[in-house]
C-alpha cells in the first residue's frame, strides 16, 4: 500500500509514500501492518491527512520523533479483506506477482517478480533466463491475465 518515507515534526508523525490512487486513499485503511525484513508490526492509524503533495500519519504508540524515525522505510500493507473487490480487467499488484508470463509464440519469459509504477504506466518485472521489464499496457502488450491458471499472455519478443 505504501511505505514510511520520513518523519513530520516532533510528535511522532510519519511521512508516507502511498501507492494508492488517490494517494490519500491509504488513510481509509487501519490497522496497518508494517514490515521491514522479518520484522512485522501491527499499527492502528490514529490520524492522518494530506500534507502538501504527500501524506502524513499518526500511528498508535508512535509518540515522538525517535519512534517515527525507527519506522523509516517500513513497507505498509493491510489485510486483504479490507480491500475492495476489483472490477473486470483490474488487478492488485500482489495478485500478479508469481504469475507465469508467456508470449504469443508460447515462449516462457519467466515469472512476475514485482510491479512498479513509472507515471506513464505500470511495469512488470519478469524474472526468467533474463530479467525483462514489460509495460503493463492492456491490450497492446498485455493480452490476457488468467488468475486461475496463473498465466499472463503478452505481445513481447523474447529477445527484448
Amino acid at each position: 500500500m505504501g511505505r514510511i518515507s520520513g518523519v513530520y515534526g516532533v510528535k511522532g508523525w510519519c511521512r508516507v509514500f502511498s501507492y494508492t490512487q488517490p494517494r490519500e486513499g491509504i488513510l481509509h485503511y487501519s490497522p496497518w501492518t508494517l514490515k521491514a525484513g522479518d520484522k512485522l508490526l501491527a499499527c492502528p492509524l490514529t490520524d492522518g491527512r494530506k500534507q502538501g503533495k504527500g501524506i502524513v500519519v499518526k500511528l498508535e504508540g508512535c509518540d515522538d520523533r525517535d519512534a517515527a524515525l525507527a519506522l523509516m522505510d517500513y513497507e505498509i500493507s493491510v489485510p486483504r479483506e479490507q480491500l475492495p473487490e476489483t472490477q473486470e480487467d483490474e488487478y492488485y499488484w500482489a495478485d500478479l506477482v508469481g504469475l507465469q508470463v508467456l508470449n504469443e509464440q508460447e515462449e516462457d519469459l519467466g515469472k512476475v517478480a514485482s510491479v512498479f509504477a513509472t507515471g506513464a504506466n505500470d511495469v512488470l518485472v519478469v524474472q526468467g533466463e533474463q530479467e525483462r521489464l514489460i509495460p503493463f499496457v492492456q491490450p497492446d502488450v498485455i493480452n490476457s491475465i488468467d488468475l486461475k491458471t496463473g498465466i499472463i499472455r503478452v505481445d513481447w519478443d523474447s529477445d527484448f
